[in-house]
């Protein structure tokens, strides 16, 4: 059955940080690491046969991000179309780990995903989820075709590697946001003085530190499909307060 909330095992390491991101960059071939570098990686080093990232925000529904393979993607929308299985319970609570979809426990716990998964080609299901604090960016789906838990040092190096999707996400969102006029990239950063003045905002709104502030401002860009200077600017012009994590939601002045 699932395991919800492991524990895990031995700590993750900046040595072990070190050695994954070297195998990422190694993937990215030079270039910027991104969510199927991600994928891809946690494929080789974990030991299971695809993976998926699925972005889970409030104010969106569930969009699949990246999939390995045709099996990973199947498996995703038969979790988007069902709305049950543990890369749904993943979003909201801790990692859920299901070494045997077969098991009768997990037909009672997922009585319509858990078969047609096994159909699909799935015999394990490991659903780590996205978070940065209190924030909920997603779930890393990893599947595998045979039943079987994983060992302590694949889940741990998964863990870590889950970590570098929420990274990964979150730089993007500072990148992603859409021209309106010509639909091109954008290449925002932090040199943009609203944001910084944003940030300061939010610190001192939320009493929190400037780097969970600053999460804070990517993960709202990132779920309204704004650019992170726009909401910056709302933010400065007090037309957009940030609530605290946990509280119904943000406010439009």
């Amino acid at each position: 059955m699932g395991k919800d909330n492991p524990g895990r095992g031995d700590p993750t390491t900046s040595d072990r940080r070190l050695r994954l991101w070297a195998v990422l960059a190694d993937a990215a071939r030079g270039g910027t690491v991104a969510v199927d570098h991600v994928c891809a990686t946690t494929v080789s080093v974990v030991g299971v046969d695809s993976a998926a990232v699925a972005v889970i925000l409030d104010a969106t529904p569930r969009v699949l991000m990246h999939a390995t393979d045709r099996t990973a993607s199947a498996l995703e929308d038969l979790t988007l179309i069902l709305g049950e299985g543990p890369g749904v319970d993943a979003t909201t609570g801790g990692p859920v780990l299901v070494a045997d979809l077969t098991a009768p426990e997990c037909r009672n716990r997922w009585p319509v995903f858990a078969p047609a998964a096994v159909l699909a080609g799935a015999g394990a299901v490991f659903a780590l989820p996205l978070r940065v604090g209190g924030i909920r960016l997603g779930v890393l789906d990893l599947y595998r075709a045979r039943a079987g838990d994983l060992g302590a040092e694949q889940l741990a190096d998964a863990l870590v590697l889950a970590d570098t999707a929420c990274a990964v996400l979150l730089d993007d969102a500072t990148r992603r946001g859409v021209d309106r006029d010509d639909q091109s990239p954008e290449r925002t950063g932090l040199r943009h003085p609203e944001v910084h003045q944003a940030t300061g905002m939010v610190m001192v709104q939320l009493g929190v530190s400037a780097a969970v502030a600053l999460v804070r401002l990517r993960a709202y860009a990132y779920s309204q499909d704004r650019r992170l200077q726009d909401v910056a600017a709302d933010v400065v012009a007090r037309r957009l307060r940030l609530e605290p994590a946990g509280t119904p939601g943000d406010q439009n002045g």
